[in-house]
């Protein structure tokens, strides 16, 4: 299997890479940018798969399909919200939301492996899916919630959440009011309905709200270590995968 990697941060490039080895896979390639993946795939046979981050550093990745057609197929790999994904599901193109992990990884690519024949690259309207990730569409998303405890329903609104968590396969909300509550659904579920504009996934354990952030402090191999006013059960750690777009977000 020819496999290429086109991701602008090295560092996580190299991590895939990595993580791709221990399943017996060798990278043909890594680029970084769009200007560099145009020339590659001009001069060289396309592989047989293509891990394709969605923002380069000079651009979104979907300028290459503009000027080449490729050939190979393509399983993204993204800090986009969930809602944008869906674009991904309908048009039946696989996706994996960073930072990246080992085991999710793995399914990707023995889906790949099991329908291999069935890939001719590229057969959906990326321009549909690169309006959506650009422009995103008007939606409505969760402005409070309720919570069922013993025989009442208490409403929080959704300012008041200063984070959503997982702890030992549960997920929990943390209140302005020090308070936390246990949900029905998963945080996959909850990253779907909330405003990315005030909430952004800070790794796989943690969906933080903009205003409850009280310091920002750099912490060990290029991460960052969240304060928030009341919170104080665990440290909250920004993924190194996730520092660039967590900054982008702040500001």
């Amino acid at each position: 299997m020819n496999v290429l990697i086109i991701e602008d941060e090295k560092p996580a490039a190299r991590r895939l890479n990595r993580m791709l080895a221990t399943l017996d896979i060798e990278v043909q390639q890594m680029l970084h940018s769009v200007e560099e993946s145009l020339n590659w795939l001009q001069n060289n046979a396309h592989p047989n798969l293509i891990f394709l981050d969605i923002q380069l550093s000079d651009g979104l990745s979907f300028e290459i399909f503009e000027e080449i057609d490729v050939k190979s197929a393509i399983i993204f790999t993204t800090a986009y919200d969930e809602y944008a994904l869906k674009a991904f599901k309908l048009n039946s193109i696989d996706y994996l939301l960073k930072p990246l992990d080992e085991d999710e990884l793995k399914m990707a690519v023995n889906k790949f492996k099991t329908n291999q024949s069935q890939h001719t690259g590229i057969q959906v309207n990326l321009d549909d899916i690169k309006k959506l990730l650009i422009n995103p569409v008007d939606r409505k998303f969760k402005k409070r919630i309720s919570i069922k405890i013993g025989q009442h329903i208490k409403i929080i609104n959704i300012d008041e959440i200063e984070c959503f968590y997982s702890e030992n396969k549960a997920t929990y909300i943390h209140t302005s009011e020090n308070r936390n509550y246990l949900l029905d659904n998963s945080l996959e579920h909850w990253q779907e309905q909330l405003d990315s504009e005030h909430f952004f996934r800070v790794n796989r354990t943690y969906i933080v709200h903009i205003n409850a952030i009280k310091d920002i402090i750099a912490y060990s191999n290029s991460r960052l270590k969240l304060i928030l006013h009341t919170y104080n059960n665990q440290e909250i750690i920004v993924s190194r995968e996730r520092v660039k777009d967590f900054k982008n977000w702040i500001d």
